[in-house]
């Protein structure tokens, strides 16, 4: 079976666009999904709605692949799924090493999406002695000081790093010492990584965050909605009250004050 090592995804030389990259795992699971209910073609309508883009954009997508679909049909969904699958990759096999095996390292070995979508956990690595040996999904958990033996004994390209902050960048120099060119990224810090290493971050305090921006500017257009009335829409009533206040020819206050 192939492995990460030797071969790469070929979406970088055939010129698609990041941002097409970064679309298409939505698309791929829209589609497993629709594979797994057995339907055989799809709209470029119905397959956006469900990935969560707009069809123009998705149709663009779709010509980097050589694929546009059939008029009046849609698109073949198991032709879809192959042809992403082929250009992400994920027809091989993709052996990953998760470092920092706390409990989202844990909750993280026990993900049982990696091998249907072509990663195998290949080793579980841990700083504390007291881990080692100790099986996590069936993987026995090894120590640090075996990562890069580890690496070349599974030809790994692809680390996850789940450790604390601190920990976070001396274990992706050793990672990438070692010959890993791809990181995924959970620990809350930023990495810095030499020309042709991709670096993904996964911050989940940043997306709750951000979704606390949302929820208080939605809580800000209830309040306004109800009466409350700040900035502009404060203005707004103020300019409504004082043009209500002019007289005939609109410069004059009705009623001159005493």
């Amino acid at each position: 079976m192939a492995t990460g090592r030797t071969h790469r995804p070929a979406t970088r030389s055939r010129g698609i666009p990041e941002a097409t990259v970064a679309r298409l795992p939505l698309y791929l699971r829209a589609l497993t999904s629709l594979s797994e209910r057995s339907v055989p073609t799809v709209s470029s309508e119905e397959l956006a709605a469900a990935a969560g883009v707009n069809s123009a954009k998705l149709r663009k997508d779709f010509s980097y692949l050589g694929s546009y679909g059939t008029r009046g049909v849609g698109y073949d969904v198991e032709y879809l799924v192959y042809q992403i699958s082929r250009e992400l990759g994920l027809t091989q096999d993709w052996p990953v090493v998760i470092v920092g095996i706390g409990n989202l390292g844990a909750a993280l070995a026990n993900y049982g999406g990696f091998a249907s979508r072509g990663f195998r956990v290949a080793a579980l690595i841990d700083a504390d002695p007291a881990m080692a040996g100790k099986p996590v999904a069936g993987i026995p958990v090894q120590h640090t000081d075996d990562l890069e033996k580890i690496i070349q004994d599974n030809g790994v390209s692809i680390g996850v790093i789940a450790t604390p902050a601190g920990a976070a960048q001396q274990v992706c120099d050793r990672l990438v010492a070692a010959g890993v060119t791809s990181i995924l990224n959970f620990a809350p810090t930023v990495l810095n990584v030499p020309d042709g290493v991709d670096v993904r971050k996964v911050d989940l305090s940043i997306e709750l965050q951000i979704l606390a921006f949302h929820e208080q500017r939605k809580a800000g257009e209830e309040a306004a909605a109800d009466g409350a009335l700040p900035g502009a829409a404060a203005a707004a009533a103020a300019a409504r009250k004082a043009a209500a206040d002019q007289g005939p020819d609109g410069d004059v206050p009705a009623v001159m004050p005493a």
